[in-house]
């Protein structure tokens, strides 16, 4: 460090002495005067001039190499780095503590853990369409969980379908003696008057509470108004023939006809407007009902092991998981809940004593009742059978009263 002070006091000497002899020079040059050096051959003071400046030139260069070289003596010492309180990084060969490792860095499985700037959040329900019960399993019991059990399968053609595929008219499946019409026409109407001597089976007036529209019908048995009321299949004959009732045996798809889990008392001319749709394509204008609706549509299925479309699962599954995912499974009797009143506006007050006359049948409501054609003629139920047009009903083509044996409203059952 002294020597290096010693060359650099020599050097800047000699840039003084330097600069002296030059401006000396350029003195007797420019004026043509003797200079103070005593310069004053125009030969002498060019030569005194180069040298000047060859002189300043090296005692410059010579005062350069003196001074200290910062990054060196910073290295060399290490007391820049350790000495700095604004220094956040340690040098390569620098060890770090374990405990400034744990509060400075996270563990291999927190950075694991941890999301990055990069991920997007994970969409809304409201972004993706989806329900807030889809998410979880359904729980046991329930129409949700039991329609996840029915296998989904394209529809099959109804090539070969018939009405007395599934057993001609109705059965009484219980032994009771009543048949499965009257049985649910007990089970599903209040303030039921029985006819005389029938040992409390058919119904012969009574009052319905109808599920598939939320009205009230006045129910009385006859020939032009049995028809008012009528047994739906929850699930059509013609659907389920399309949808695996071909590989069940006759026997098997007359109890399914006469299922009283597949049956329900419900307004004639809506039925008839429901015709064998199903979820997909219809469903009760009663929007209260549409629960209960699919729910049982999906026991039916469940039970006697019948197939849906895509379009069917989706529209029940639609249902259930946004307006009731607890809707429980229905009670094999089938049936649905009566209403203790009719408070409906819809609904017609209730009459006590005899029972009111039937509604009649607006003209528009039941585009499959044609008025009687003078053309058609049945001479019996056989020829009903042969022509396809069993069971007939009052106001069908070729229509006559003695078709209607027990006078439910309905003939060649």
């Amino acid at each position: 460090m002294v020597a290096n002070q010693g060359v650099a006091g020599i050097a800047l000497t000699a840039v003084v002495f330097a600069v002296f002899l030059g401006i000396s020079a350029l003195y007797a040059l420019v004026l043509r005067r003797p200079s103070w050096m005593g310069l004053r051959r125009p030969q002498t003071t060019g030569k005194a001039l180069g040298a000047s400046v060859v002189m300043f030139l090296a005692a410059t260069v010579a005062f350069g190499a003196t001074l200290p070289d910062t990054d060196d003596e910073t290295t060399a010492s290490g007391s820049a780095v350790s000495a700095s309180p604004s220094a956040t990084q340690a040098s390569p060969t620098e060890s770090v503590e374990p405990s400034e490792t744990s509060a400075s860095s996270p563990s291999p499985t927190e950075a694991s853990e941890a999301p990055t700037l990069s991920e997007e959040p994970a969409p809304s329900l409201s972004e993706t369409g989806a329900s807030p019960s889809t998410s979880a399993e359904p729980s046991q019991g329930t129409a949700l969980a039991q329609l996840e059990t029915i296998e989904i399968k394209g529809r099959a053609p109804r090539t070969g379908y018939d009405r007395d595929l599934f057993g001609r008219g109705w059965k009484d499946p219980d032994r009771n003696g009543c048949d499965a019409r009257n049985d649910m026409l007990n089970r599903d109407l209040t303030e039921v008057v029985h006819r005389p001597g029938t040992q409390g089976c058919v119904v012969a007036s009574g009052v319905l509470h109808d599920p598939f529209t939320g009205t009230r019908i006045d129910f009385v048995r006859g020939n032009d108004t049995s028809v008012l009321v009528q047994i739906d299949h929850v699930v059509a004959l013609s659907d389920a023939w399309q949808k695996g009732a071909q590989q069940l045996s006759p026997e098997q798809r007359e109890v399914f006809a006469n299922d009283p889990l597949n049956l329900l008392a419900v307004d004639g001319p809506t039925n008839m407007a429901k015709s064998d749709s199903d979820a997909a394509t219809w469903l009760p204008p009663n929007k209260a009902f549409r629960c209960e609706y699919v729910a049982l549509q999906t026991a039916v299925k469940a039970k006697h092991h019948l197939w849906m479309t895509q379009a069917e699962h989706d529209a029940i599954h639609r249902i259930l998981t946004t307006s009731c995912p607890d809707q429980p499974v229905p009670s094999d009797e089938g049936g649905v809940a009566v209403p203790a009143a009719a408070t409906s506006a819809t609904q017609a007050p209730v009459q006590t004593g005899a029972p009111a006359p039937a509604r009649p049948v607006p003209a528009a409501s039941r585009d499959e009742q044609p008025a009687p054609a003078a053309d058609v003629y049945y001479q019996n139920c056989s020829e009903v059978r042969a022509a396809g047009a069993d069971p007939i009903y009052p106001g069908d083509p070729g229509w006559q009263t003695k078709f209607d044996g027990d006078g439910d409203g309905v003939g060649c059952e």
